[in-house]
């Protein structure tokens, strides 16, 4: 009985995320009462991702990339285990997360335009990789800000924000 109740609450869940109800990254709170998963930035330009949640537990990875975008996929006291751009999960501090949030550029050498549209004039370049400051997403497009200069571009070209995500 137990897994069609758990089953029943889930497709309901789901239906609610289709529907417009609910966001679809926010299916699940976690014991901060934050929404899981969930996108965050690298606060500290050093830092720890272990194989647990503690000290105890060995480095797997040193990041040494400020503002880089994580996202959380559980919470365990204070430990957030996160994922990486490329996949990689491993457990951090949460003092060392924080919540602006930032993107990436994926793939190759984007254009970011002046309006969100690919006919508009592109004022700025920016290769895979680099980091920008989220200003808003709102349909197919996101507004970010890199080195002081603001632009648009395709949210599926962004590792950081999730399909459909309304920013503000």
């Amino acid at each position: 009985m137990k897994s069609f109740v758990t089953v029943a609450i889930a497709t309901v869940m789901a239906a609610a995320a289709m529907s417009g109800l609910m966001p679809a990254t926010a299916q699940k709170v976690g014991p901060s009462g934050n929404p899981l998963p969930r996108f965050v930035s690298l606060s500290a330009s050093k830092a720890f991702m272990r194989t647990g949640p503690g000290r105890q537990y060995p480095v797997d990875w040193v990041y040494e990339r400020q503002n880089l975008p994580l996202e959380i996929i559980d919470e365990y006291g204070a430990w957030r285990q996160v994922r990486d751009h490329e996949g990689t999960t491993g457990w951090m501090l949460v003092s060392l997360l924080f919540g602006p949030r930032t993107v990436m550029i994926r793939g190759k050498t984007r254009e970011l335009y002046a309006n969100p549209a690919l006919n508009a004039e592109p004022v700025v370049i920016a290769e895979a990789g680099v980091i920008g400051l989220v200003e808003g997403c709102e349909g197919l497009w996101c507004e970010i800000e890199i080195a002081g200069e603001s632009g648009w571009i395709e949210r599926r070209h962004l590792w950081g924000v999730y399909p459909g995500e309304t920013l503000d």
